[in-house]
């Protein structure tokens, strides 16, 4: 039997195999010409942690933005799309001459989502400010029982619980009706769907592929990089984004943290042919199949209201980080007011500058963060922030009733983003996103109205009491801020 002895050459061969890795590794992140920061602390990472260093930069360490995870090739259709765009950038002045000065202040916003994202910008739109589980699935329901000829739905969590069956038991009709329908579900976010449920809905005639599937040896490339997306379409008449999945704790709540409070829009008009084309975008990388050449996909209801949206989608596969880059330029440029509301929040030097600098202009900045969490180290990470919001005049509130998920942004009284995202690193950077900028001040003042609901349920946070909690938690808040983005 041979014995391991480590003064055998083996030794020698095996520590000269791991420097020339630790070293080719080392170039590889200097020549993706990332932030300098980011450079030497994942170089220090991979040579000052044996082994386990080289594992965890393959994990999380990677940057896929520039190396496109998936292609648009066969997309014809988008490409058109694409091509509106380009022609609303020369064009928008004009677009927007008949609006509100409130509203043309916001074009820059609008010009950066065109340039950044291809994000058409809509006017023809009505927009229903859905709160929490109880208005957003049986308003979802509805639409899907009246659906005609297809339901495109995807969600970051599909649950094989009560809601989860209710909601499987109606495609399951739909489908029997003829209705054609697909569902994308993110293979980490969806982890207990297992093979009988999804062979379950694939008999029943309803088309369900997960995103990215992470099998070993393949996790590595796949697990930082997942579809956070909540999407559901309906004939083209009906759109739904927001924050909530399709679990029965967005329903009920959990009974260590209390109500789920959470966000969601439901829209009619023109945004819900750019809400469908993220979703053909990523059935075509599911699927394989090109259904966005089908011009049935791109009709919609005609609305009289007008409210100007773009649907913006985010991800590693697009050459910018353009959801974080409207964010930072509506903080940066904020007049008068920011209310933002944020389950975890653990933003990049940009995003956090602007806040500070906006507080510190005389910006009125106000952040509404969960006072209890369903993460831990998001939990800790988030107040490991809060002293350097205080100290910039920000307002901080922690919920107190229940667990707040909401995703929301509104600056000014005038725009306002619901969707996916969070304010975080990983939202930004690394997971598929999808959020409606609002260019609406009658939406505003709706969204405004809930902002002040959702602060009258929470504790502001007072800078004396703040300062003087527990050592013991501010070692957790270090030690959960080097974690955060991980979570």
């Amino acid at each position: 039997m041979f014995v391991f002895d480590p003064g055998t050459p083996i030794e020698g061969v095996l520590t000269i195999l791991y420097i020339l890795t630790a070293l080719f590794i080392c170039f590889m992140i200097i020549f993706e010409n990332r932030n300098p920061l980011k450079t030497l602390s994942w170089i220090m990472v991979v040579l000052l942690i044996p082994f386990a260093g080289i594992i965890f930069y393959f994990f999380f360490g990677q940057n896929y933005r520039k190396q496109k995870i998936f292609s648009r090739k066969g997309l014809a259709d988008l490409e058109q799309i694409a091509d509106y765009a380009d022609q609303q950038v020369v064009s928008l002045s004009e677009v927007l001459s008949g609006d509100t000065p409130s509203v043309k202040e916001k074009a820059h916003l609008m010009r950066l989502m065109l340039n950044n994202n291809r994000s058409v910008l809509t006017r023809k739109n009505s927009v229903q400010l859905l709160i929490d589980g109880e208005e957003t699935f049986p308003s979802m329901e509805e639409s899907i029982a009246d659906a005609k000829e297809y339901v495109h739905l995807q969600f970051y969590r599909i649950e094989p619980d009560m809601l989860g069956k209710r909601f499987k038991d109606l495609l399951k009709r739909k489908a029997a009706e003829g209705v054609k329908v697909r569902v994308i579900f993110d293979d980490v976010g969806s982890w207990n769907l297992k093979k009988a449920y999804l062979k379950e809905v694939r008999e029943a005639g309803i088309e369900i592929y997960p995103f990215m599937p992470v099998r070993f040896p393949l996790l590595t490339n796949k697990i930082n990089y997942r579809n956070h997306r909540k999407i559901v379409v309906v004939d083209g008449k009906v759109g739904f984004v927001g924050g909530l999945n399709i679990a029965d704790k967005y329903l009920l709540g959990l009974k260590e943290l209390g109500p789920w409070r959470d966000t969601h829009l439901k829209i009619t008009g023109e945004a819900v042919i750019a809400l469908n084309s993220v979703f053909l975008a990523d059935w075509y990388f599911v699927s394989g199949e090109t259904i966005a050449n089908d011009l049935s996909y791109f009709k919609y209801l005609e609305v009289d209201n007008k409210c100007l949206i773009q649907v913006a989608s985010g991800g590693p596969d697009s050459d910018w980080a353009n959801i974080m880059q409207v964010y930072f330029s509506s903080i940066a440029t904020a007049k008068k007011s920011i209310y933002l509301s944020s389950p975890y929040f653990s933003p990049d030097d940009s995003i956090l500058n602007a806040l500070l600098t906006a507080s510190l202009s005389g910006v009125d900045v106000r952040i509404i963060f969960p006072g209890r969490s369903d993460s831990v180290v998001a939990n800790w990470n988030t107040r490991s922030y809060i002293s350097e919001l205080l100290d910039a005049g920000i307002r901080v509130y922690l919920f107190d009733k229940g667990f707040s998920h909401s995703k929301y942004l509104l600056v000014d009284g005038v725009f306002a983003s619901v969707g996916s995202p969070n304010v975080d690193i990983r939202s930004f950077e690394l997971n598929f996103e999808v959020t409606a900028l609002i260019y609406d001040e009658a939406f505003a003042s709706d969204l405004g109205k809930l902002f002040a609901e959702d602060m009258s349920k929470s504790i502001e946070v007072d800078r004396l009491l703040w300062e003087k909690r527990k050592k013991s938690d501010r070692y957790k808040e270090s030690l959960a801020r080097i974690l955060g983005p991980l979570y």
